[in-house]
């Protein structure tokens, strides 16, 4: 990443952190149907304001009838927001009707997409984007509705693009959906200029460049599709690969028979089947097995896992904890995973405690859980690993942004791996230094930044003086900065704080978390 754009970008991902990935993509969605409905008043998009707003009232009540059945069955608990958000992306893929026929269509493909949820599913995950299996199924077989993407018009280009760019800054898959944009548009210029060879017509570049991005659902794919987390697979490379494939394939729509195309949402569910052979992930759930805090804020969280999960030290997990009337911020969060590799089954977490007075829902359900409960891990994400090769490494760490060095660090000790690290922690004060124990017995070299000095410090580590950490502080304590590979974890906004310190590092590798 490139040092001088991090403390900018993570200032921006410390507010949208305030609310959670899923509501977050829900009142994007809410607001671009608004938007539509406004546009569609004034005659500037095709469908009609009733068409729209009947397509979304049948789509939104299958849709949650069907998710709240079947997650009774299953004993799960009904998520409002997911049933929304599928009923919001169809809306914008599905052709509007008024017609007896056409919402048949509409409601049918809304109960597939939900319905998929649960059939075509791993270990509790879905395997296809929901909204793109009910729009094919209903658009392939001619079932009284078809996938129109009327959302990719120029009027509605501008509020995609930046409710879109805010979701992806969000969820950090800004890169993601840009090779995939590039892809798309990319061969969709090479189609059209063939096209035009082809009809004896001239070629505009201009005009078919505004063609791709304005006039096409490329931006909405990409923002509120192609993003979902829970079809992608966890490594960036990986990520990369899917995205560059649903591109090509969207860009091009490959013709099957003369029946149908390999276009849009097509080209999505390929992609999801790819991420799928990528990683072969789902649900895996935990047992609590014991809590402590670690610091006079920050707490662990000691699971035993039921079941077969794997990860790369310095990853992170998504935690659900399922619970009632869930706040604006969901029932889902991120952690970095403490434990190493090496310690499964057994995983720890950690997290600060943060604000008491007003507490997420969130907060308080998993402040209320006890040994015995079980929860879920949904999956685990992130390229926060550390480099192949001998590359010397600085580690930062910003409070309890510690807790992925700590399983980097664990694992090393466990494979008996050699490497040059120094890592350099960042506490308000000494109390608030988590697992010295464990990482004095690593023997790494380590550089102390808190307000009071803390007692009996190893002989390895060194105490900052009560200096806040600047460029000049890192540079001191770690004279050949400019020879590692650098990643710092911690508070967005702390991360932004200390980008500039850095700057002078090899390379630069961000950890951020918002919170929770």
């Amino acid at each position: 990443m490139t040092s001088f754009l991090t403390a900018p970008r993570q200032r921006v991902l410390a507010v949208l952190g305030a609310i959670s990935m899923y509501r977050l993509v829900l009142f994007a969605l809410l607001t671009l149907a608004v938007i539509s409905l406004a546009l569609s008043t004034a005659g500037l998009i095709g469908p009609a304001p009733l068409e729209i707003l009947a397509s979304f009232a049948v789509l939104a009540v299958v849709i949650s009838v069907v998710d709240a059945m079947a997650q009774r069955i299953l004993r799960l608990p009904w998520r409002v927001e997911s049933s929304l958000v599928t009923s919001l992306i169809l809306l914008f893929v599905l052709q509007p009707s008024l017609t007896a026929a056409g919402l048949s269509g509409t409601a049918l493909a809304g109960a597939l997409a939900s319905l998929s949820k649960y059939l075509i599913a791993w270990r509790g995950r879905h395997i296809l984007n929901p909204a793109a299996f009910g729009a094919a199924v209903v658009t392939i077989l001619g079932l009284g509705s078809f996938s129109s993407w009327w959302v990719g018009t120029p009027a509605l280009a501008v509020p995609v693009a930046v409710l879109g760019l805010a979701v992806l800054w969000r969820t950090e898959k800004v890169r993601i959906v840009l090779v995939f944009l590039i892809a798309a548009i990319g061969v969709s210029l090479v189609r059209q200029a063939a096209q035009a060879q082809l009809a004896g017509l001239e070629f505009a570049v201009p005009d078919a460049l505004l063609f791709a991005v304005a006039q096409s659902p490329f931006l909405f794919l990409g923002a509120f599709m192609l993003s979902e987390p829970l079809t992608l697979p966890p490594r960036r490379w990986q990520q990369f690969s899917v995205a560059a494939l649903v591109g090509v394939l969207a860009g091009w729509p490959i013709s099957v028979a003369g029946l149908f195309t390999l276009g849009q949402e097509r080209a999505l569910l390929i992609g999801n089947l790819l991420a799928f052979a990528f990683a072969v992930r789902g649900s895996v759930r935990l047992v609590l097995e014991k809590r402590q805090f670690v610091t006079p804020t920050a707490q662990e969280l000691t699971f035993r896992v039921k079941s077969r999960l794997s990860f790369i030290a310095g990853q992170y997990l998504e935690l659900d904890v399922p619970h009632r009337r869930p706040d604006a911020r969901g029932t889902r969060r991120e952690f970095s995973i403490l434990s190493a590799p090496a310690d499964l089954p057994t995983l720890r977490i950690a997290y600060k405690d943060g604000d008491q007075k007003h507490p997420s829902s969130y907060k308080r359900a998993l402040a209320a859980a006890e040994p015995g409960a079980v929860l879920a891990v949904t999956g685990t994400w992130g390229d926060f690993v550390l480099p192949r090769g001998g590359t010397p490494v600085l580690m930062v760490a910003a409070g309890i942004g510690v807790t992925p060095f700590v399983s980097q660090l664990r694992q090393l000790r466990a494979t008996g791996a050699d490497r040059d690290v120094v890592l350099v922690y960042v506490a308000s004060e000494a109390a608030e230094l988590a697992f010295r124990d464990e990482l004095a017995a690593t023997g790494v070299r380590v550089a102390v930044f808190t307000r009071d000095e803390p007692a009996d410090l190893p002989a390895h580590w060194t105490w900052g003086g009560g200096a806040r950490l600047d460029a000049a502080g890192l540079e001191s304590a770690v004279p050949d900065l400019g020879a590692r590979h650098a990643f710092i974890s911690g508070p967005p906004r702390l991360i932004a704080d200390l980008a500039p310190a850095l700057q002078r590092a090899r390379s630069l590798t961000t950890d951020a978390f918002a919170g929770y």
